[in-house]
């Protein structure tokens, strides 16, 4: 008995070569399919650089377009081929010209000769697939595809909603239920004559001409008609990544591919020359006689998805970046932001800085520039003070802020005067930390000396923007720590909410606020609202501040603040 080869080859020709010389050294007989889209000259070449082997044969070769019948179309020429001209072979292993032999190929012949009625094929009625990608399950059998997905994406797209609206469906022919799996088969000769002369074939061929990637269905799905004995697996060792795309293997996964105790593998970088030299010509390094397992390597294949997916919390990569929601947390650290502090108390920063011990900085969305702590401009990672770089993309550097100051709290001001793009980024960030006094923009219009009319045009422009800020901070989407409160509530009793926004950033021996910043000078502010009320502009933000009110005198009952998550 003997396993017959059948090789389908589209590209790296020269390794194609080594590779089929290595099974017909084993004395296998190897069926090769070249793509009709390499060139004859490259044809030419390669039925040349092989003609010394008796073994090696190729078949009438078709064009092998990715979802397409072709590659089931060249795999049928290559089996009949096998069968019709090796009448000694009992199984039919199909493979490409990327695959490279894991282990001695005398130990997969042992194999196989110790399962002569065992057909090793992937195959899974669609409701139990998980690994299909694309959108399209059932869909694949029911509708028609005649414009190829990878060249015509937009055609292809436009049939297949025109067929949904028309509610056009087709039929599965008598006695086929479809199947899916890996197109890397290894079929016995009885069920694969079954397949190729079966009397309803050129109706099955001519349904599944019309399926989307019939190469993983059509022989999944007839093995079923056929087979005594199917163990639904593939013994050739293939990964694919979260979008369906297969994995490459590259030479630093040696050890990972002789783990796997597969007998081959695919698929295999032509230039992984370690690769090639220790499977193909180091039998004292190939496997021990063991069973195949590729699920020894599956979780590290799992990580490598997990990475890919979601990575670091905080880190962005290129392969999450331009997918909203894929980031495995907004940033990388709590840090805190607030708003109106800065404006009510004089020097709050440096006792946010002295209390607290994180590093507190200005406004770091301010027009003018990025407020750093202590006037840096430049912080780690290279941040720049720059507005025109931070404001090319704010939400990368808020990210990158928080990045490269892992195991640092960082504090900053925020307000209706800076960049308003970050603002959605802060709301969904369960990280921030986000502490508002509304209103609290006014103070530094009422101690302007700015003509009245301006300050009035000016105070309704950042009531509005803030308005819309904490819309954004109530929203069912924000999952941000806030705590929001309105002026006039603010400096009634100042203490407990600054306790609050302390215990908050966790220092432990802050049992109780001894030391607070000093409030400005409100004496006339509530007079100052009353002037925009006369000017036709309403200060809702404030709260109820009484004409006459100013500095703060603290209530017996002190009230509390609303909390949003």
């Amino acid at each position: 008995m003997s396993v017959g080869i059948v090789m389908l080859v589209h590209n790296s020709l020269g390794r194609a070569e080594q590779v089929a010389r290595h099974w017909a050294a084993a004395g296998c007989p190897v069926v090769i399919h070249v793509d009709r889209a390499v060139p004859r000259r490259l044809h030419a070449d390669f039925v040349a650089a092989l003609s010394d082997l008796a073994e090696v044969q190729f078949c009438r070769r078709y064009r092998c377009e990715w979802g397409t019948w072709g590659i089931v179309a060249a795999s049928q020429a290559g089996a009949e081929m096998m069968l019709a001209r090796h009448r000694h072979v009992r199984h039919v292993f199909l493979a490409s010209g990327s695959c490279l032999p894991l282990r001695p190929v005398q130990e997969l012949i042992d194999y196989l000769e110790a399962r002569p009625r065992t057909d090793f094929i992937e195959s899974a009625t669609t409701a139990d697939v998980p690994w299909t990608v694309g959108g399209l399950e059932e869909e694949r059998f029911t509708l028609r595809f005649p414009v190829s997905w990878k060249r015509n994406r937009f055609l292809f797209d436009r049939f297949v909603e025109i067929q949904r609206r028309l509610g056009l469906k087709r039929r599965m022919p008598g006695g086929i239920t479809p199947h899916m799996g890996s197109q890397w088969w290894c079929l016995t000769r009885r069920t694969l004559s079954a397949i190729l002369a079966d009397p309803d074939r050129e109706v099955y061929d001519r349904f599944f001409r019309q399926v989307w990637i019939p190469d993983e269905s059509y022989f999944q799905s007839l093995a079923r008609l056929y087979s005594a004995n199917i163990e639904s697996r593939s013994l050739t060792l293939s990964k694919f990544d979260f979008q369906g795309k297969p994995h490459i293997f590259y030479d630093d996964h040696l050890q990972l591919l002789r783990r796997s105790d597969c007998f081959v593998a695919r698929k295999i970088w032509p230039h992984a020359e370690k690769l090639y030299r220790a499977f193909l010509t180091d039998s004292e390094g190939a496997m021990k006689r063991t069973e195949p397992n590729p699920g020894k390597i599956d979780r590290l294949f799992s990580k490598a998805v997990e990475r890919r997916t979601r990575g670091r919390p905080g880190l962005y990569m290129q392969s999450r970046f331009p997918n909203q929601d894929w980031e495995n947390g907004v940033t990388a650290g709590p840090y805190s932001v607030f708003q109106g502090f800065a404006e009510l108390f004089e020097d709050f920063e440096p006792w946010l800085a002295r209390t607290t011990g994180a590093r507190v900085h200005g406004h770091l969305f301010a027009p003018d520039r990025v407020h750093f702590a202590e006037g840096q401009e430049a912080i780690n990672g290279a941040l720049s003070d720059s507005a025109a770089l931070r404001d090319y993309d704010p939400r990368a550097f808020l990210t990158n802020l928080i990045w490269n100051t892992r195991g640092e709290r960082q504090c900053f001001q925020h307000g209706p005067t800076g960049n308003q793009k970050i603002n959605w980024q802060i709301a969904r960030d369960p990280n921030a930390q986000v502490s508002v006094i509304t209103g609290a923009w006014a103070i530094p219009l009422f101690r302007s000396n700015l003509d009245f009319g301006k300050i009035r045009r000016e105070a309704a422009r950042l009531q509005k923007i803030e308005s819309e800020l904490v819309e954004a901070l109530r929203s069912a989407y924000a999952k941000a720590r806030v705590r929001v409160w309105t002026l006039a509530d603010f400096i009634e009793a100042p203490m407990e909410p600054l306790q609050s926004i302390l215990d908050e950033i966790g220092r432990v021996e802050l049992r109780h606020l001894s030391e607070a910043p000093k409030m400005v000078d409100l004496s006339g502010f509530g007079q100052f609202l009353q002037n925009l009320k006369n000017q036709g502009m309403h200060p809702y933000l404030m709260g109820d501040f009484p004409v006459g009110q100013g500095s703060p005198t603290p209530p017996e009952t002190p009230r509390k603040p609303y909390l949003v998550r």
